[in-house]
């Protein structure tokens, strides 16, 4: 029986003593890597991997899928892009979305899509270390996420130029070694580095145009895998012009980040009747309706009405990212909430993220919220993860919290 379903699932998720993450293993599988690996990941990341896995339903799995892919139908409607400009014209898919949702009594809710989810690669290798593990359930993963990984990036590069090789990767971010998740980045080379393909791990800066296009010194980049937050590449005119000139092959690229992941398309996805003057189907609209927490774009006219709902709302800004400059309304103070009011910002309903218990080296177990994220691609799941936290948004920083294996009980 379902209820049968939801009292397991409960039970394992309420026991913080079951399901642990085996640490040997997980030690073993960190140690497989190189030096320069091991050195970035040793110092900072004690809460990156949280102690014990998540588990959910399969009825609330297929809720995200069907979120999922009503999303992806009605972002593909001629409507919903139909302002942008020429120049940020899609020409390849974009690589790890990551659909964010909280899971509670209510269903999955899809609090945000990210078209440049970080934590792929480090989820991967904490699934295939913790494979001899006797955890209840099944992995939410495809069979072989490293090969699913590398084809994504081969299949953006074919849909740009076809036949003809992929020899040179940059992974490009700021001060790329000073980043939290440079190790990820790390990963991401060796799997490229096994296939044959050359990779750099570069700040925009180091980036040169050429007549043909972007340069490393004397190499040609061929494809460049953007983890930059400065989503229009405003602040980097090189990158913006080797991508609008199509001199360079960047995924993800600001076509994909406007059609997705900016914060005021949550506001579109729950306007039931902007949605049908636009053309989407009944059963889409009663899902978003249903899996999309309502959201509206935030206007200073609205100071009293919000000011007054405040406690059951998330304040999110327009092109914000890592929870930067979110605001749970029941913490918002009156300077806080006139910045809000003069910013560009959402407003969403409050969906109340799920919780795991936690215990640390035997102590008193703690509740710990969490979020699930699926890394998306063709809209198929490749792989979701939790993000096991305290506080008002996800960190890294509590003690027993970090990324989860999550797995799915029938």
């Amino acid at each position: 029986m379902v209820d049968g379903v939801e009292a397991r699932v409960a039970s394992l998720n309420a026991d913080a003593r079951t399901a642990k993450l085996d640490l040997p293993a997980l030690d073993a599988a960190l140690r497989e890597h190189d030096t320069a690996f091991q050195e970035a990941i040793s110092v900072g990341h004690e809460q990156l991997f949280a102690g014990v896995a998540l588990f959910i339903t399969s009825a609330q799995l297929q809720q995200m899928r069907d979120v999922i892919a009503a999303v992806e139908r009605v972002v593909k409607l001629p409507g919903w892009m139909s302002d942008a400009p020429r120049h940020t014209r899609q020409y390849c898919l974009g690589v790890f979305y990551g659909y964010d949702f909280h899971l509670n009594e209510q269903g999955a809710h899809l609090i945000e899509i990210n078209t440049n989810a970080g934590g792929a690669f480090f989820n991967a290798l904490l699934m295939d270390s913790q494979r001899d593990a006797a955890l209840p359930g099944k992995a939410v993963a495809v069979e072989d996420t490293e090969q699913a990984f590398l084809e994504m990036f081969r299949n953006e590069w074919r849909l740009a130029r076809g036949i003809a090789p992929l020899r040179i990767i940059a992974i490009v971010d700021e001060q790329p070694d000073q980043q939290y998740l440079y190790p990820e980045f790390l990963l991401a080379k060796e799997i490229f580095g096994r296939a044959g393909i050359v990779t750099h791990i570069v700040d925009p800066d180091v980036l040169q145009s050429g007549n043909d296009g972007l340069y490393i010194g004397d190499e040609k980049i061929d494809l460049v895998y953007n983890r930059l937050t400065d989503f229009s590449l405003q602040l980097h005119p090189a990158l913006r012009e080797g991508y609008a000139s199509g001199q360079v092959v960047l995924t993800p690229h600001p076509f994909v980040y406007a059609q997705y992941a900016d914060k005021r398309n949550l506001a579109r996805l729950t306007d039931a009747q902007g949605l049908r003057a636009m053309g989407a189907g009944v059963a889409d609209i009663a899902t978003l309706q249903t899996g999309v927490p309502h959201t509206i774009v935030v206007r200073p006219d609205m100071e009293a009405k919000l000011w007054q709902e405040r406690k059951a709302l998330f304040f999110k800004p327009n092109s914000g990212y890592g929870s930067k400059g979110a605001y749970r309304g029941e913490k918002l103070t009156k300077r806080v909430f006139a910045e809000i009011l003069q910013g560009d910002y959402v407003a969403q309903r409050l969906a109340p993220p799920g919780e795991r218990a936690v215990s640390m080296n035997d102590a008193e177990p703690v509740l710990l919220k969490y979020d699930v994220r699926c890394y998306v691609y063709e809209g198929q799941i490749q792989m979701a993860a939790a993000r096991l936290y305290q506080g008002q948004t996800t960190n890294f920083r509590t003690p027993g919290g970090g990324f989860a294996q999550v797995r799915v009980v029938e």
